[in-house]
C-alpha cells in the first residue's frame, strides 16, 4: 500500500486532467494533516508527541530489553527520552539500499518492528507511524542508537534527512536508543511542553510496567513546587501502588484493595487491575492497554465491569441476598477508584490516538481473567464481601428509587393535559429491568427505523426536523418560540438554565443519534451546543451521550464488520480483512438501515458503542469551554472564519470530551 497521499487541486483553467494531481511523497501527508495523525494541532496534540516516542521505549522495556528509560525536557522547548534497550537497527535495510534502517523508520510511514510480532508480543505502538510522525512534525530531530558497543547518529529536520548516518566511535558501557527532538513552530505555534503534564505522564508509564526505571529531568528554570528538577520512578508493586497514591487518607469500603494480575492463556497477554471504594468521596477510573492510556475505555473496560457485576451478584445469591440480581455494572463502578491495563496482541484502537480499545476478545480474557480473583476476594472473607455488597446495594436502591420517581412522573405528565407530551415522541412503557433511554434522532425517517429496532421497554424515540435553532447566537425569546427546543425540554421534562433540575429527568440516558455523516454532526453539534447551554447540569451529571452508528459496512465472505468513519474503514482493510476480496456499502443515514442493523449496531447496550459528553470539573475549565463554544456557535462569523483557518484539516475530539 502506497504511502503517497493524492489530493485533488483545481487546474488555472478550471480543467481537471492529470496535472490537476498533487502528490505528496514521504512525510508531506503527515505536515499538511497532522489531524488525521494525532489528532490536532492543540496542547494534547504536541503531548501526544511526547507519548509516542515514549511508547517505543516502554515496549522495549516490557518486551524485556531496556530496564531504564530517561525523559529530560530541555529549555528551548526540546524534549529526549532515552531507553537502554537493544538500540534501532542501523544497518542497510534491504527494501531501500543506501538508507540505513533507522533513516527509514524514522522518514518512512508504516514502518517498524510491529507489525508481524517477531520482535515485540505486545506494543503499544502498532501502525509504524509513531515516531516518523514525530520526525514530521519536529524541526530538529536527532537520534543516537547505542548498539554493538558502538555510537552512531542521525538528524533530521520536518521529516526531511539532513545527512547519512554518522559512526561516532566506540561505546563499551552504553546501549540503546535516544530520541531527541524540538516541535515545528510552523505546526504548533508558541505552544510548549508542560513539564507537569510530561512528569505526570513519566510517572504513570513506570506504575503500568513494575520492571521499569524511568528518570526525570528538566531544565531548573521549568521546575516548580509540583515537578522537580530530578526524580526517579519504580514502583515494584504495579497498579497497587498507584492506587495507593491515588487512596491516600481516605477511608475505603474494604481494608485491603482488590489489586493483581493474570496471564492470559495461550500466551495471549495478561492484565493487572486495582480497585477500592471510597467511603465518602467520588471515584475515577484508568484504563489502559499496552501501557498507552485509553481514557474513553473499551472492550477490556467491558471485561472488567462485567467481571465485578456477575461475581457480586453471585455472592449476594451467595449469602441469600436476593436483590443483587438487580445490580448493574453502574451501580458496582461508581464512585470506586478503578485502575486497569491489559497487555495483548494486535490491539485494535478506535483512532490513531488510541483513545478507546475497540479488540473484541479484550473483553472475553478480562472478564475470565478477573472474575475467580473477584469471586474469591469477596468469599476468602465473608464479612469484606458482605460490606462491599451492602455498600453497592445502596447504590442499587438509590437508583431504583430515582427510576421510580420518574416513572411516577412519567405517567403523570402522559395523563394529565397540562403536561402533556410532544406527538412526535414514542415514548417507553419504564417496565423492563435496564435504564431508560431517549434517543433524539434526525427526521421521521430514521424515527422509524428507531422505532422497530428499540427497546419498547426501555427505550422512547424522538425525531427532529433537520437542523434545530443554534441556540448559541439566538436571543431568549427565539428559544422560547422554537417548536423543536420546546418538544425537547417537554419531552425530558426537567426545565432548563437555573430551572434545570436532573432529579426531575425522565429518562436515564439521552442520546444523541445523528447520521455518521457532516449534516449528522452539524446537527449533533447543534444538540450539544442546546444541552451546554440550556440543560448545563443535565451534562454535568452525565446524562448526556453520544450514538456512533457505522458509516459502512464491509463484507468478504461470510464475515462482515461495521465501520464508523474512513479511518476506522481503512483500519480494518488492513487488520481483519487484509488480502480479501472486500464488498463495501455505505450508508446514507439512519434510515436506510434496516431496524435489525440499527439495533445491532448503535441500539443494543450490548453490542454498541456509546460516548459520554462531559463538563470539565473545574469551573476555569468550564469557562473556557464556554468561550469556545462561543467562538464556534456564537453570533460573530469573524471568530468562526479565524477558528477553521488555524485548524483546517483537523479533527480533534476534544469537543466530545468538553
Amino acid at each position: 500500500m502506497s504511502d503517497d497521499l493524492f489530493e485533488g487541486t483545481p487546474a488555472s483553467s478550471g480543467d481537471y486532467d492529470s496535472s490537476s494531481i498533487e502528490v505528496l511523497e514521504g512525510l508531506e501527508p503527515v505536515r499538511r494533516r497532522p489531524g488525521m495523525y494525532i489528532g490536532g494541532t492543540d496542547d494534547r496534540a504536541l503531548h501526544h508527541l511526547a507519548a509516542e516516542v515514549l511508547d517505543n521505549a516502554m515496549d522495549e522495556a516490557v518486551a524485556g530489553h531496556a530496564t531504564r528509560i530517561e525523559v529530560s525536557l530541555e529549555e528551548g522547548n526540546r524534549l529526549s527520552i532515552s531507553d537502554n534497550g537493544r538500540g534501532i537497527p542501523v544497518d542497510e535495510h534491504p527494501k531501500f539500499p543506501g538508507k540505513s534502517t533507522l533513516e527509514v523508520i524514522l522518514s518512512t510511514l508504516h514502518s517498524g518492528g510491529k507489525f508481524s510480532g517477531k520482535a515485540y508480543a505486545t506494543s503499544g505502538g502498532l501502525h509504524g507511524v509513531g515516531v516518523s510522525v514525530v520526525n514530521a512534525l519536529s524541526s530538529d530531530t536527532r537520534v543516537e542508537v547505542a548498539r554493538d558497543r558502538q555510537l552512531y547518529a542521525q538528524s533530521f529536520s520536518k521529516g526531511q534527512t539532513l545527512g547519512p548516518i554518522e559512526k561516532l566511535g566506540a561505546t563499551p558501557n552504553r546501549r540503546g536508543t535516544t530520541v531527541s527532538f524540538t516541535p515545528d513552530a510552523e505546526i504548533f505555534g508558541d505552544r510548549q511542553f508542560k513539564p507537569h503534564r510530561l512528569f505526570k505522564l513519566a510517572r504513570s508509564k513506570a506504575y503500568l510496567f513494575a520492571g521499569v526505571e524511568i528518570r526525570w529531568k528538566c531544565a531548573e528554570s521549568l521546575a516548580s513546587d509540583d515537578v522537580p528538577a530530578e526524580a526517579t520512578f519504580k514502583f515494584p508493586g504495579g497498579l497497587a501502588d498507584h492506587l495507593a497514591e491515588q487512596i491516600g487518607t481516605r477511608e475505603c469500603v474494604t481494608a485491603q484493595p482488590f489489586a493483581g494480575n493474570q496471564d492470559f492463556p495461550d500466551e495471549q497477554g495478561r492484565v493487572e487491575w486495582a480497585c477500592a471504594w471510597p467511603l465518602y468521596s467520588e471515584g475515577s477510573t484508568s484504563w489502559y492497554c499496552n501501557t498507552v492510556p485509553t481514557p474513553d475505555g473499551g472492550t477490556h473496560e467491558q471485561g472488567l465491569r462485567a467481571a465485578l457485576t456477575k461475581a457480586l451478584r453471585a455472592f449476594g445469591d451467595l449469602v441469600g441476598i436476593k436483590k443483587s440480581k438487580d445490580l448493574t455494572a453502574d451501580d458496582v463502578m461508581t464512585g470506586g477508584e478503578v485502575m486497569l491495563s491489559v497487555f495483548i496482541r494486535d490491539p485494535q484502537f478506535q483512532s490513531q490516538t488510541k483513545d478507546r480499545l475497540t479488540s473484541p476478545e479484550a473483553a472475553r480474557l478480562v472478564e475470565n481473567a478477573i472474575r475467580d480473583h473477584f469471586d474469591h476476594f469477596l468469599t476468602d472473607n465473608m464479612e469484606r464481601g458482605k460490606a462491599l455488597l451492602g455498600q453497592v446495594m445502596e447504590r442499587m436502591d438509590e437508583r431504583l428509587r430515582r427510576k421510580q420517581e420518574r416513572e411516577v412522573k412519567r405517567k403523570t405528565a402522559t395523563n394529565a393535559k397540562k403536561l402533556r407530551l410532544p406527538g412526535k415522541l414514542t415514548d417507553c412503557s419504564g417496565e423492563g429491568d435496564g435504564e431508560t433511554e431517549l434517543f433524539i434522532v434526525e427526521g421521521d425517517s430514521a424515527g422509524g427505523s428507531a422505532k422497530q429496532a428499540r427497546d419498547r421497554k426501555t427505550q422512547a424515540i424522538l425525531p427532529i426536523r433537520g437542523k434545530i435553532l443554534n441556540v448559541a447566537s439566538a436571543s431568549a425569546d427565539k428559544i422560547r418560540a422554537n417548536q423543536e427546543i420546546a418538544d425537547l425540554l417537554l419531552a425530558m421534562g426537567c426545565g432548563s438554565r437555573k430551572d434545570c433540575d436532573p432529579e426531575n429527568l425522565r429518562y436515564d440516558r439521552i442520546i444523541i443519534m445523528t447520521d455518521a455523516d457532516v449534516d449528522g454532526a452539524h446537527i449533533a453539534t447543534l444538540l450539544m451546543t442546546f444541552f451546554f447551554q440550556e440543560m448545563t447540569e443535565i451534562v454535568r451529571k452525565g446524562h448526556l451521550f453520544l450514538a456512533q452508528p457505522p458509516l459502512y459496512k464491509l463484507t468478504a465472505g461470510k464475515e462482515s464488520r461495521y465501520a464508523r468513519d474512513d479511518a476506522h474503514r481503512a483500519e480494518l482493510e488492513e487488520t481483519v480483512f487484509k488480502g480479501k476480496k472486500v464488498e463495501v456499502g455505505r450508508f446514507k443515514g439512519l434510515g436506510e438501515m434496516n431496524p435489525g442493523q440499527l439495533r445491532e449496531t448503535t441500539m443494543n447496550p450490548d453490542t454498541r458503542s456509546l460516548v459520554r459528553i462531559t463538563l470539565p470539573p473545574e469551573f476555569e475549565q468550564r469557562a473556557a469551554v464556554k468561550e469556545l463554544v462561543d467562538q464556534l456557535m456564537g453570533r460573530n462569523p469573524e471568530h468562526r472564519f479565524n477558528f477553521i483557518q488555524n485548524n483546517a484539516g483537523d479533527m480533534d475530539r476534544d469537543m466530545i470530551d468538553a
